[in-house]
């Protein structure tokens, strides 16, 4: 399976009509939240809009600067994987929309406590050994990819307890801009590719492993 992932549009049709190649030869295009700039569903729907003109299987998440009836929308389109999950050609792709609390005040977010809850939602039902996709708005803390500009993790530890727990085969990210980046908890593979309005997206090819996983 070929994944190809993006975060952060904030708005920013132009940056997903720069990507309508890879997207085209993708098998799962994945929205990693941040959809709009604190809007709703109707200019979320312009985001979602570009990305299905260029691959029917697209599946998002929203982030802190999308109002949280953008979730909602999501979910009535059917492309919403907060709190749940769904399997797609073998593999589970589980979702967690909103963002721990933020220095500026944004329309998405809630404790780490919510967080925890809203993953264990996400994979109810789901075998423990059934090949998992993790696609969060929210980093998990302590990583290459939840580093703020001043030098501190900001991610959530109950992101990492559920990566520690469940061992994903990924878990692709976004939310901290400047924490663009690969990493690794255990065997699970971390990857916040940064904005997709600077250009950047993740691109994965996952067999019975992951067998490529970069910033493109």
């Amino acid at each position: 399976m070929k994944i190809l992932a993006f975060t952060d549009i904030h708005d920013s049709i132009g940056a997903i009509e720069r990507l309508a190649g890879p997207m085209a030869e993708a098998d799962v295009v994945l929205l990693t939240g941040d959809l709009t700039q604190f809007g709703g569903p109707r200019e979320a729907a312009k985001v979602v809009g570009a990305a299905r003109a260029h691959n029917d299987c697209v599946r998002a998440v929203s982030g802190n600067c999308d109002r949280p009836d953008v979730e909602d929308w999501l979910l009535a389109e059917g492309i919403g994987l907060h709190a749940r999950h769904e399997i797609i050609e073998g593999i589970a792709f589980a979702g967690l929309g909103g963002s721990l609390p933020c220095p500026g005040r944004t329309p998405n977010e809630c404790t780490d406590g919510e967080l925890k809850r809203r993953l264990a939602e996400a994979v109810e039902g789901l075998a423990d050994d059934a090949p998992l996709v993790l696609v969060s708005h929210e980093p998990p803390f302590d990583t290459k990819v939840d580093i703020a500009r001043r030098g501190g993790h900001v991610g959530s530890r109950s992101v990492r307890e559920f990566i520690e727990m469940r061992s994903p085969l990924i878990c692709f990210s976004g939310h901290i801009h400047e924490a663009s980046g690969v990493d690794a908890v255990g065997e699970a593979r971390l990857i916040n590719p940064g904005p997709a309005r600077a250009g950047h997206y993740a691109w994965a090819e996952v067999a019975d492993k992951v067998e490529i996983l970069e910033i493109r």
